[in-house]
């Protein structure tokens, strides 16, 4: 009987050694589009999972939903999987005013607001992106989208604010670029277990003026691009990193 990983629902050794996480499974479907040969391997819960070729290279493509609980299931799963290398493909809000909608990040490191991985190991433990996934996706970026910043991120746990004060406008002037969910799981998850991993983000508007659902516009045309970006130059670095 084949062995399979809880709640993602993959068999283990299934999953190539490169893989592109996201948090939306219509998107990791989308990506699959992108691939060659392409087998469907679990779709549970938010986690769908599918394999496929790249330019003749293995790769998985794999949701993971929304804020570091779950995706820390999907990404321990992943490893468990066979996963070498993951590069997380998403949107964020912005911290920085210079900065428009459908700009692309490039993560460095993480500030560990996820609420999750201090759980994990000690706050002082950096949450650091694989510097050779970094490099890959600058020099992928130059012919895609040379306007691609590099530069540190912040995770956080929530979505919506509460009662409490953030500490959005401390890192803004601090410098940090954006504000998304997942990537310093990503990134303390892939250090401690011995794998590589990245992140690139697409900035969907500023994370200091709150929009209500009727106004937000998710994806105007500028955004739909920067998706469409983001994910090429993934796939072009995934399949040139070592591993």
């Amino acid at each position: 009987m084949e062995k399979i990983v809880p709640i993602i629902d993959i068999p283990y050794n299934k999953i190539a050694r490169r893989v592109i996480a996201c948090g939306d499974p219509a998107r990791a479907e989308k990506i699959s589009k992108r691939l060659e040969n392409v087998e469907v391997v679990a779709k549970s819960r938010e986690y769908w999972t599918f394999n496929g070729t790249y330019k003749g290279v293995p790769v998985t493509v794999s949701s993971h939903g929304v804020g570091g609980n779950g995706a820390s299931v999907s990404f321990e799963g992943l490893i468990l999987g066979g996963a070498k290398v993951i590069i997380r493909v998403g949107t964020c809000g912005t911290l920085q005013k210079d900065m428009p909608q459908g700009a692309l990040i490039i993560a460095t490191a993480a500030c560990r607001d996820d609420g999750i991985t201090s759980q994990f190991i000690p706050i002082s433990y950096p949450a650091v992106a694989s510097m050779d996934v970094v490099a890959a996706m600058q020099e992928a970026a130059k012919e895609i989208n040379p306007e691609a910043r590099t530069g540190i991120i912040t995770t956080s746990g929530l979505f919506y604010t509460g009662l409490m004060p953030t500490n959005n406008r401390l890192f803004s002037e601090a410098g940090v670029l954006a504000m998304e969910n997942e990537a310093s799981v990503l990134f303390v998850i892939a250090s401690v277990r011995g794998i590589k991993a990245g992140c690139i983000i697409a900035a969907d508007g500023p994370c200091f003026e709150f929009v209500g659902s009727e106004e937000f516009n998710h994806y105007p045309e500028k955004m739909a691009k920067a998706v469409e970006d983001e994910i090429t130059i993934a796939l072009e670095s995934i399949i040139k990193v070592e591993v």
